[in-house]
């Protein structure tokens, strides 16, 4: 399919699973765009600071590629019908674009953008309908969601703060459509932890 991934595509170094549990974050879109062309951001000084926001963008690089790589399973899988089918394809094509800009952004930050996996490791045994795929993603979106909460405090740059706390809303949209594929309420509580 032309629109997925191809498999020789970049993918992440960091497992989502690793990357949510060791950084509290997961990054993964609008706002980021919004910051990659603010040269505030490239004029950041170099140190700890930097170098820690620099890790944690790309701890969430490598969570958008595995997430890429999750839809494009999806996708693939034989399981997905029209529109659910179109719903993946779209929001793998939001990861991409969450990708693109994490990767311009640590570059601007002077740090070198990680690589793609060959291979990941998804519970495709359990994959056996499209609910099954449905329950899947909205795991990895609620992760991170829960993942965004704890991230905002993290970076040094306040603007990447804010740009965390924006792109939670992002995470979390995808998390409460793919809920209500399932036919689950889509926003279940009033706060997130």
């Amino acid at each position: 399919m032309s629109f997925l991934i191809q498999p020789n595509d970049p993918a992440a170094t960091h497992p989502r699973r690793m990357f949510l549990g060791k950084s509290g974050l997961l990054l993964s879109g609008a706002a980021v765009a919004l910051m990659a062309g603010q040269d505030a951001l490239a004029a950041a000084k170099g140190g700890k600071s930097a170098t820690e926001d620099v890790s944690i963008l790309n701890s969430a690089l490598g969570a958008e590629l595995e997430a890429i790589a999750a839809y494009q399973l999806g996708a693939e899988s034989g399981l997905l019908q029209k529109p659910v089918l179109d719903l993946a394809v779209t929001f793998q094509g939001h990861h991409k674009e969450h990708a693109d800009v994490l990767a311009k952004t640590i570059a601007k930050l002077g740090g070198k953008a990680v690589s793609a996996k060959e291979k990941y490791t998804f519970p495709t045994d359990k994959l056996k309908t499209q609910a099954d795929v449905l329950r899947f993603a909205a795991m990895l979106e609620k992760g991170a969601v829960s993942a965004y909460l704890g991230a905002v405090p993290l970076f040094a740059n306040r603007d990447l703060a804010k740009a965390a706390a924006s792109i939670l809303g992002d995470e979390a949209m995808h998390w409460a459509i793919l809920r209500n594929a399932l036919g689950e309420t889509p926003v279940p509580s009033a706060f997130m932890s």
